[in-house]
């Protein structure tokens, strides 16, 4: 990487010396330090997950938290309990979740694996997610609900 006199940096690729700029758009990795602290933000992922899930929340207002294979999984998964509520003829409604507990470790610098207990009117699940530091705010590059 070279620094131009006016202190930005310029990749340039080995082969033929063109100008890379895909390091530049790409997402960027983000330091621990520079983060805030991920607990609230796994406590909102995971309502909002919820939410989706019974309905009444479009699954494109949590784009901007997820990553492109959790998105993708969400909207499928989205899609499929729309389905059964329409053929079971139940209307889309709030979940009433209490979150129990928001456990999380930090496995290396910007990343984070957490798990959140939540209670459900008929059974206790728990929301199983990665976080990683991109661009100065958490995503979620992994979630599941088991």
């Amino acid at each position: 990487m070279a620094t131009t006199p006016s202190g930005y940096a310029r990749a340039y690729r080995a082969s033929d010396g063109a100008l890379e700029l895909s390091e530049f758009f790409a997402p960027q990795r983000t330091s621990s330090t520079a983060l805030p602290d991920p607990e609230p933000f796994l406590r909102n992922l995971t309502r909002g997950v919820f939410e989706v899930l019974a309905g009444v929340r479009d699954v494109d207002q949590l784009a901007r938290w997820l990553t492109e294979d959790p998105y993708r999984r969400l909207v499928t998964r989205s899609n499929l309990a729309a389905r059964a509520r329409s053929a079971r003829g139940i209307p889309a409604k709030r979940p009433m979740h209490a979150i129990l507990s928001a456990r999380h470790s930090s496995p290396a610098d910007g990343v984070v694996e957490a798990v959140v207990i939540v209670q459900g009117p008929a059974r206790t699940r728990a929301v199983a997610m990665r976080l990683e530091g991109m661009d100065g705010r958490w995503r979620a590059t992994s979630l599941a609900i088991l």
